[in-house]
This record gives C-alpha cells, sequence and structure tokens, in this order.
C-alpha cells in the first residue's frame, strides 16, 4: 500500500472504534435503560458508577484519538475493552468489544509497526 492509503487506513481504524466509545459514554452518560440493564445484570453499578465508566471511556478515546498520546490511548484501551470482552465471554454473549479491539490492534499495527516490536533478550 501506498503511505498515504496506509496513513488514511489507519486512522479510520482507530478513529472508528473511538468513536464508538465515546457514543457508548455518552449513553452512559445519559444512563440509556438498556445500559444500565446490561450493567446491572453484570453487577458492575454498585462497584463502578455510570458516570465513572463515562469518564473512563471519554478519557481512553481521547487518548487515543490525540496524536501525541495514542500510545498511551492503546495501552489503555488495552485494559478497558480486555476487560469488557471478558465480562461479555462470560455473560455468553457476543464479544463486540474484542471486534472493536481487533480492529483498533490493526490500525495501530500499520500507523506504528514498532508498537509491535519487543525488545532484544540480553
Amino acid at each position: 500500500m501506498q503511505p498515504k492509503t496506509t496513513r488514511i487506513l489507519s486512522t479510520v481504524l482507530i478513529v472508528l472504534p473511538a468513536l464508538m466509545l465515546l457514543a457508548s459514554a455518552g449513553a452512559k452518560l445519559a444512563a440509556a435503560q438498556q445500559v444500565v440493564d446490561a450493567l446491572t445484570k453484570t453487577g458492575f453499578i454498585p462497584f463502578f458508577p455510570l458516570p465513572a465508566l463515562a469518564i473512563l471511556e471519554l478519557v481512553v478515546a481521547a487518548l487515543l484519538l490525540i496524536p501525541k498520546t495514542y500510545k498511551i490511548g492503546f495501552f489503555l484501551v488495552n485494559g478497558y475493552l480486555g476487560g469488557a470482552a471478558a465480562i461479555e465471554i462470560a455473560g455468553q454473549g457476543f464479544p463486540i468489544a474484542l471486534v472493536l479491539l481487533s480492529i483498533i490492534w490493526v490500525g495501530v499495527y500499520l500507523r506504528d509497526k514498532t508498537m509491535f516490536i519487543t525488545a532484544p533478550r540480553s
């Protein structure tokens, strides 16, 4: 692929899931009934109130979208969506978080392959 095409594709693959995180944060801030029901069913509400989860999603998405902070955003979104995927799998639901995480991984890989290179062993 051409460098310009790769840059555009990586941006799209990072921005789309980040926008979904922002939409999810908005639903949590609005206390949408479907979100409240789902999080109540998992037993999450007493430990993490909706505004706290929404703020976490907003921060992670913002860090992922800002070019200078996308690396820390990438690591934080791995933790957040990894936990969300574990909850979805435990609840026997479709792990949409894994789909979002996979898309972000491809986008970050296209943007900066060095994020996935391990350090040499000494």
